[in-house]
């Protein structure tokens, strides 16, 4: 393998951002010991701000080893769309018009089930938030999707008293759903769009690839973990009257929602949009709710880390892929997405020149099934942590804990795509 010293250091920078991911409840463990200190401790026991955090200090590391201007090109030629549009999807999917709408297309479909198979309502609407969100991924992408169930199941599960095996077995159960729901198309799941246009896969194509075998393994996960906790969850209050969102309103934020997705490769256009939106959501605040900025933002920040740390990666990952088989380079790829964005993983192989057909599909199969492994592993998971961690112990999300939740699911997501 040939590196350069600048690689090699942003390598060693990269493992150190890794582990600090399974760390972060340590520190948060710290700045309740260390009152004088607690804030330092709190910002490195905020997952979201690790990467990023790592990023600024292989950027010193660059301005110091060779000089300022390497370090200012080195910036300038990352793409930054995905953080970007992440950001941007985050604050106008988690509005209150879109999850009222969302929430009550989930009650329609979850009376429905009550009737056909006598349940509760809410494992009816736990089943479906883990069911139908995921794959409305594939229209509205990951990103959008991700943000919706964790708002429905922070309202559904989270709020409430929960064992930690509720906790972590439900987030497990999102994040490998939304990593494989976004596969029916060849534009909503990052590390399918970054391959889509070279190998010159259509939505078609991926639907006959992957659609079916992911529709199974979703189901086959939501309903596994409605059958495990279905008497932990609690029924909402029927009483309790909801402030209804006039009709209007919702279609205004739907067609908000549309322009981000169907702009969502031209950061110039869909950043207006949110600019536009969020002058709309403050000339008309009667039906909104703050808007998650704070939340959006501390995303952006973790994927922007991300592609910056990511960038110098591809020296040991290219050599890592171009030597194994197709079915080493699923499993493999499915280990790897544990420790680095999944699209930045398939990309990487997108660039390994005479691969076969079984080698592309391997990559992107493993890649996108192990996206729910970690935090780190699909882009979309930082999204669904920023909404959901206050409700975990000391605010922090155990990425132990997060890895044993998610394993069951994944092998359901093998067993799919290996067997179907």
């Amino acid at each position: 393998m040939n590196f350069t010293p600048t690689e090699l250091g942003a390598s060693i920078i990269f493992a150190i951002a890794v582990l600090h991911t399974f760390c972060t409840g340590y520190f948060e463990s710290l700045a309740k010991k260390s009152v004088r200190h607690a804030g330092l401790w709190h910002l490195l026991g905020e997952v979201e701000i690790v990467f990023g955090f790592w990023a600024a200090i292989l950027v010193i590391f660059i301005s110091i080893y060779d000089d300022l201007n390497t370090a200012k090109t080195f910036l300038n030629h990352r793409n930054f769309t995905e953080p970007l549009f992440v950001f941007a999807i985050m604050i106008v999917a988690g509005t209150k018009p879109i999850l009222y709408f969302a929430t009550k297309i989930l009650h329609v479909l979850a009376n429905v089930l009550q009737g056909i198979f006598r349940i509760r309502s809410a494992p009816a609407l736990y089943f479906l938030t883990l069911a139908i969100t995921p794959l409305l991924g594939s229209v509205i992408t990951e990103p959008a999707a991700m943000t919706l169930a964790a708002f429905l199941l922070r309202d559904l599960v989270y709020r409430h008293q929960c064992t930690k095996a509720l906790l972590f077995g439900t987030l497990g159960v999102l994040f490998v759903n939304i990593s494989i729901g976004g596969t029916l198309t060849n534009f909503a799941a990052p590390p399918v769009l970054m391959v889509a246009s070279t190998w010159e896969w259509s939505s078609a194509f991926m639907f006959a690839n992957f659609g079916i075998e992911s529709c199974i393994a979703i189901f086959i996960n939501a309903a596994t973990a409605t059958l495990l906790f279905h008497r932990q969850l609690i029924e909402s209050d029927n009483n309790k009257k909801e402030a209804k969102v006039p009709l209007a309103v919702i279609l205004m934020h739907l067609l908000f929602l549309c322009g981000v997705v169907v702009f969502a490769h031209d950061p110039i256009i869909f950043m207006w949009i949110l600019l536009f939106f969020i002058g709309y959501t403050t000339a008309y605040p009667k039906h909104q709710t703050p808007l998650i900025l704070k939340e959006a933002l501390l995303v952006g920040f973790f994927l922007g880390g991300l592609v910056v740390l990511g960038a110098l990666q591809g020296w040991w990952l290219q050599p890592v892929l171009e030597m194994m088989s197709p079915t080493a380079v699923f499993y493999g790829s499915l280990v790897l997405t544990a420790f680095t964005d999944n699209a930045a993983l398939t990309y990487l192989g997108s660039l390994v020149t005479g691969t076969s057909p079984e080698f592309k599909l391997a990559l992107v199969g493993g890649a996108v099934a192990g996206g729910g492994l970690t935090v780190i592993a699909n882009a979309p998971n930082p999204a669904g942590i920023a909404i959901l961690r206050n409700h975990f112990p000391n605010g922090a999300v155990s990425a132990v804990f997060l890895l044993l939740g998610a394993i069951p699911p994944t092998i359901v997501a093998i067993l799919a795509y290996r067997l179907i």
